[in-house]
């Protein structure tokens, strides 16, 4: 018998999550983001983003090196959905420069910060090698000014990142409409 997913509402949610989905749309200006709808078809899963959210926003990066590896991780690993979130995200409330945004939704060179650039690339091979980098890369991220805490909060982030890519690569998640201007 097929199964399928559901982008939940407020109204289709499970009873235990209709307060919390309720709460985000409040929080997110009335809509409910479908990565959000598609977690609540796990309560843990969702549980867990929002957990695990919350933990990554206090971590030792600043919200910009934040959103450096949020959206290496959502190109890397091909989530539109994220790529557009991510990007709304550094547009409205960092305001990440046009230049450094610009590169990291295209993969490329971010030429005016290489501390940032530097950031980007050791959230890529943390990606690519699953967190074996090597000693060359550790001392690079940390000749850029980064420290071991940092190095660790980029996995933060990107173990964040896994779970919000591949929930939404899973069933290729819509990007809202409130969303679609920040696509690629």
């Amino acid at each position: 018998m097929s199964q399928e997913f559901k982008i939940h509402t407020i109204e289709t949610a499970p009873e235990s999550l209709k307060e919390n989905l309720a709460a985000v749309k409040k929080n997110n200006g009335g809509y409910i983001p479908n990565l959000i709808g598609l977690l609540a078809n796990s309560p843990t899963a969702l549980e867990t983003y929002q957990t695990v959210g919350a933990i990554n926003r206090r971590n030792s990066l600043t919200a910009t090196e934040r959103e450096v590896v949020q959206i290496t991780a959502a190109v890397t690993n091909g989530c539109g959905f994220c790529v557009a979130g991510h990007t709304a995200i550094s547009i409205k409330q960092i305001k990440m420069p046009e230049d450094v945004l610009n590169a990291l939704r295209q993969g490329t060179p971010i030429e005016s910060d290489a501390k940032l650039d530097t950031l980007a690339k050791f959230t890529l091979a943390v990606i690519q090698s699953k967190g074996k980098v090597g000693q060359e890369v550790l001392d690079d991220l940390f000749a850029a000014g980064y420290t071991p805490e940092n190095a660790l909060d980029v996995v933060l982030g990107v173990s964040l990142a896994t779970l919000c890519n591949y929930a939404n690569n899973l069933i290729n998640t819509p990007i809202n409409p409130e969303l679609q201007p920040y696509a690629l």
